[in-house]
């Protein structure tokens, strides 16, 4: 399996991790070594998704960055909000990856559907998300959840267009 890769971009020795040592996985070790593009190695580009560029990652961090405290959205709702080529799963790895700069992104805002923190084993300590949430107000029952529909904040722009009557209803 191949992380860190760049459509284009040729890999490294560092760039992969190790397998089993089938057939497959030497030949792809030659290749990679040999600092030759594979083409696999970009293969699970999805059609008319956003590249992994900065104006991808930064139109997700200025729209978490606007989410008030004591206040959450899920993964999910961030990638509707944000519209086509971004999903729940994108969302959630730009969390794991913000950047520790001087804008200091509110990671922990961001949390699954069923308002629970899926950081479990990614922060030190493993409730890191929920505590702080928790500092903020955000109240979470002996299952580590809390009642995401009490908490939930949407861009008042998303609000007025998700109300917009102007467009048909499909079983009306």
């Amino acid at each position: 399996m191949i992380f860190g890769t760049e459509p284009g971009a040729v890999a490294t020795g560092y760039s992969f991790r190790y397998g089993t040592g089938s057939g497959s996985d030497r030949l792809l070790m030659n290749k990679l070594m040999s600092n030759k593009p594979d083409k696999r190695i970009i293969s699970n580009a999805a059609p008319n998704r956003p590249r992994d560029d900065e104006s991808f990652r930064n139109r997700a961090y200025e729209l978490v960055m606007r989410i008030p405290a004591g206040r959450v959205m899920s993964y999910g709702l961030v990638a509707r909000v944000l519209g086509a080529g971004y999903d729940a799963r994108a969302i959630g790895n730009l969390m794991y990856a913000t950047p520790k700069d001087e804008r200091n992104i509110p990671w922990h805002r961001v949390i699954n559907s069923q308002g629970g923190c899926s950081t479990a084993g990614m922060t030190t300590p493993p409730d890191l998300q929920q505590r702080l949430l928790e500092s903020e107000g955000i109240v979470f029952n002996d299952k580590g959840r809390c009642k995401i529909e009490n908490y939930l904040w949407t861009p008042p722009e998303y609000d007025d267009e998700a109300k917009d009557s102007s467009q048909g209803n499909l079983f009306g």
